[in-house]
Formats: C-alpha cells, structure tokens, sequence
C-alpha cells in the first residue's frame, strides 16, 4: 500500500473541502478569497494550517455581552437620538454641524454610537507631552484607572507607568489593565506578577488556550483606551512604550496623534473598557453609575466609534467613506499603513478625480516590511488620480488622522488598512468641530513641512526591484 499516496490524496481532498468552504461559506470578498486559495494552493499542508490559525472568520461570534440594564439604557438612547434625526428635531449646539447628520445616524444605527456635544478635547502629537498629561491624571485619581493598550512593555515608561498604577492600588483605588496578548508578548511575567501582587487588576485579551499555541492570534486588540475616574479618557496611537518617546534608533522620533477627552463620550469610552474587560475577565465589572460620573465640559461633539471581527459591518471604515463622500474641498489622511480595500480606495479616487484635495501622509520607513511595500503599490493608484502623496521624514509617523474641509475629522487606533477593517478591535473618536478640526489640520500642514513629497513622476522611477515586492506584497495584503 502506497502511503504517501494516501497522505497526499487526503491533503487534496482537505484542500478542495476548504477552498470550498472559503468560496461558498465563509463569504469573504473576492480579493481575501483568491489570496487564500493562492496560499492552499501553492503551500498545500502549510497553507491548511495557516488558514486555520490566521483565516477563520469571527463575525457573528458573541464575544462582547452587556447586563440587561445597561443594556436597555443604550438602545434608549439610541433610538431616541435616531427618532430625533429622522424627525429634524436634533438639537445641535452648532447648526453648521448638521449637515453631517448623515454621519452621525451611520455611526448611531450601526455601532450605537452615541452622539455627544459636552466635550473637550486636548490634542498631543508629541509622545513626551502625552504620557507627562496622562501621568499627571493618573497621580490625581481618587476612584479607579482603566488602562488599555496593545502593547504595554516594561521599560522605562512601562515601569514608570507600573509603580503608579500599584502605589494606587494600594491606596483602595480600582486599578485595571488589559493589554492585547499578540502586541505584548514580550511583556516580562516578573512584571505583571508584581502589579497584581500590590492589587491591580490585569488581563490579556485573547490570550493562548495552549501555551505557545493561540487559534486567535490574528484577531488583536489594537484600542487604546485610559479612562481616569470616569471624568477623563485617552484615545490614540501611542502605546505603553520607550519608542513611543523617541527613544528607538530605529525609529527615532514617533509623530503620533492622541487625543485627552473629558464630557460626555467618557462615557462611551468606559463602557468600551468594560465590554473588553468582561470579555477577557472572569472578574466582571459591573455598570455601576460612579464608572459614569463624566462632567460637561465643552461643546466638542464627537462619537467613539468601535469596529471588529466579531461584526458583519466593518463601522470605521464606513465612516472614513461617508467622510471623504461628504467632502467639498479637501480630505487630509495620516496613516502609517495604506491598503485599502476597492471600496475606500474607489471613493478616494472618485475624490480626487473630482477635484478634491487629496493628501495622504505615510512615514519614509517600514515597521512591517511587506506592508509598507504594498503601501507603496496603492499610493501609486492615487497619485495617477491627482492625489498628493507626502513621505514623512523626521522620524516615524504612526498617526491614524482624517481630516475633512476643516470641520470633521477622526482620530484612534485604525489604520487605513485591511487588517484593521476587518481584523482587528478597533475604536476612534469622530470630531465634529470645526475649532478641533482646525487645529489638527495645522499639525498636518507643520509635518508636511517635514516631509517630501512623492510625485507620480518620481514613483514612476521605482527600480524593477520595488515593483516586484510591491506586486508581492499587494497580492497578499488580503491576508497579511
């Protein structure tokens, strides 16, 4: 009996049985699809195994769970902020805001996204500036800290943060961490056994059924939430690190955006922290009203918008369209990662076909190589439309900021790429203001000064070498 003919036979039948699974029961879109059968294809035992460690889809899976309560007092308000939209009887602080109306219902019905207009914001494009606000805040609370971060490290920063968070602890604060289980696997246990020893609260989100082997390794958690005492909340792009000071020569200077909040989306802040935390935790928190004391504190309106795996609407990237789509003059994109799928790279396209001014902003160097090869490829699209494309070149830029006519704008966690659409935890904060808008618009314009611009006569100019990882990579940025 011939064995290896038996073998062979049953890895083919597996792959026929799982490129039709691909094809008729996953409904994933046709790019994802063909990347897939290529790898089944081509790596037939290998490529079996990584669809079954990085391929499998999520959505519909109920991963988050909501008290009855809590519940119930969401889609309440929800209703009633739709009810009122559909009506015309929203009441906006600011009446040239309504014409974005459109955006907020998107948000509203699809993520309960809860529309607020009490807030005001505090922008950090520097790392050092960011993490001495957020250390002060965290020296001044009196009731708990919700801390969450996809890497978090034991460095410097790591430490300085750490010795807070346990002096806290000990003084009856509520202190709790949840870090991604993928983005700080190099986090020292030494490290996390202290913080819990003292008291604080920590948890990994989608951590390893089986040491070294972990089925969710491609869904991550790449929020960045810190919420102190219910009254303040960060969201952003830095993580818990020493590079995000600057203090990577690789790197070397880290241009982000984050933003410090205080109103009325603290709120909608906590109870993504607390979604996340239930979901990681056995140790539940529970919707208390004092997680909830928030104090207006502004007329900035914004709504915190999340989107995942576990969803079939993938809510941020909806938004980023029905932003560009409402443009008159200009849309101005940061990101450190540009792969877009045909639907957002379409509408960028109609954009800047149109006469819009397009500008997209990418760092000069990779932190993921095959990436940033496929950004190039994509930015090319764009420059035939008449985009403007900028190279960041004092340092790294890991911003995640959209920018429209000077009186919307996004900023949080997602980057304009596939994995981020559809596998990664996601959240940001939508701006409507016009003052908030303005000034993010002037940290755009003050980097463009640091950055050269790639023209499509230049891009043409790329050796045979580049374009050949670019085509590469972009044929695998489906699955990457």
């Amino acid at each position: 009996m011939d064995y290896l003919s038996i073998f062979l036979g049953i890895i083919l039948v597996l792959n026929i049985a799982l490129a039709f699974a691909i094809i008729f029961l996953e409904r994933k879109d046709a790019s994802s699809t063909w990347a897939w059968l290529m790898v089944l294809l081509f790596i037939p035992i290998a490529g079996f195994l990584l669809y079954l460690i990085f391929g499998r889809r999520i959505s519909g899976q109920r991963i988050f769970t909501w008290d009855t309560k809590s519940k119930l007092g969401v889609k309440f308000k929800v209703q009633e902020q739709l009810r009122d939209l559909e009506e015309d009887n929203f009441h906006y602080k600011n009446e040239d805001l309504a014409e974005y109306k459109d955006l907020y219902y998107l948000h509203l019905r699809n993520d309960d996204a809860i529309f607020t207009q009490d807030n005001s914001v505090k922008i950090f494009t520097d790392g050092q500036e960011k993490f001495e606000q957020l250390i002060e805040d965290l020296n001044n609370a009196e009731d708990h800290i919700h801390l969450l971060y996809y890497i978090l490290r034991h460095d410097r920063l790591g430490k300085r943060v750490g010795d807070i968070l346990m002096r806290k602890a000990k003084q009856g604060l509520e202190v709790r961490v949840l870090y991604d289980d993928m983005g700080s696997r190099k986090i020292s246990k030494k490290f996390l056994r202290r913080l819990r020893r003292t008291g604080v609260e920590i948890e990994s989100f989608f951590p390893a059924s089986i040491p070294k082997i972990n089925l969710k390794i491609n869904y991550r958690n790449h929020r960045k939430l810190a919420i102190i005492d219910g009254k303040i909340g960060y969201i952003g792009g830095f993580n818990i690190g020493d590079e995000y000071l600057g203090q990577n020569q690789k790197f070397g200077y880290w241009r982000d955006t984050h933003l410090r909040i205080s109103g009325g989306a603290v709120m909608n802040m906590q109870t993504r922290f607390i979604l996340d935390w239930n979901q990681a935790s056995r140790n539940d928190i529970i919707y208390d009203d004092r997680y909830y004391t928030f104090e207006p504190s502004g007329d900035v309106g914004i709504q915190i918008v999340s989107s995942g795996p576990d969803s079939d609407w993938e809510q941020i990237k909806n938004g980023y369209i029905k932003m560009i789509m409402s443009a008159k003059e200009y849309v101005y994109i940061q990101t450190p990662y540009f792969i877009p799928d045909d639907s957002l790279q379409d509408t960028l396209r109609i954009a800047a076909l149109s006469g819009i001014d397009v500008k997209i902003m990418i760092p000069n160097k990779p932190d993921h190589p095959f990436v940033y090869w496929a950004t190039l490829s994509y930015i090319g699209d764009l420059l035939k439309a008449g985009a403007e494309v900028y190279v960041y070149q004092n340092g790294f830029l890991h911003a995640k900021t959209i920018i429209v006519d000077g009186k919307i704008a996004s900023v949080g966690t997602a980057n304009i790429d596939v994995r981020s659409f559809r596998l990664n935890f996601e959240v940001n904060a939508f701006l409507y203001d016009q003052g908030l808008s303005e000034r993010l618009l002037a940290a755009f314009q003050d980097d463009i000064a640091l950055s050269t611009q790639m023209t499509d006569k230049l891009y043409r100019k790329r050796s045979l070498g580049v374009r050949f990882k670019e085509s590469i990579s972009r044929l695998l940025s489906p699955i990457l």
